[in-house]
C-alpha cells in the first residue's frame, strides 16, 4: 500500500469517527477526545502487531536452529558408527 493511500484512509477513519461522535452527541469536545482516543488505540494495536511479528519471526528462527542441530546430531561419523556396532 502506498503511503499516500494509507494517509488518506487514516484521515477518512478519523474524520468518520469525529463526525459520528459529533452527530450522536452534538459535542465538539467529546468528538475531539474520542478521535484522539481512536488514534491512541490504533497506535497501540500497531505497536502490538509489530511486537507479535518480531516474536513470531524469532520463534521461526529458533525452530530452524533446532532442526539444524538435531539434523547434525543424527549423523554419526565413522568412529562413532564402529562403536555402535
Amino acid at each position: 500500500m502506498r503511503f499516500i493511500v494509507f494517509c488518506r484512509l487514516l484521515g477518512l477513519v478519523f474524520c468518520g469517527n469525529a463526525m459520528i461522535v459529533y452527530f450522536a452527541s452534538h459535542s465538539i469536545p467529546l468528538a475531539i477526545v474520542t478521535t484522539m482516543a481512536c488514534s491512541l488505540l490504533l497506535q497501540v494495536v500497531y505497536f502490538a502487531s509489530v511486537l507479535f511479528l518480531l516474536w513470531r519471526s524469532s520463534c521461526a528462527c529458533r525452530a530452524d536452529e533446532r532442526a539444524e542441530h538435531f539434523g547434525r546430531a543424527g549423523k554419526l561419523d565413522s568412529s562413532q558408527q564402529m562403536f555402535m556396532r
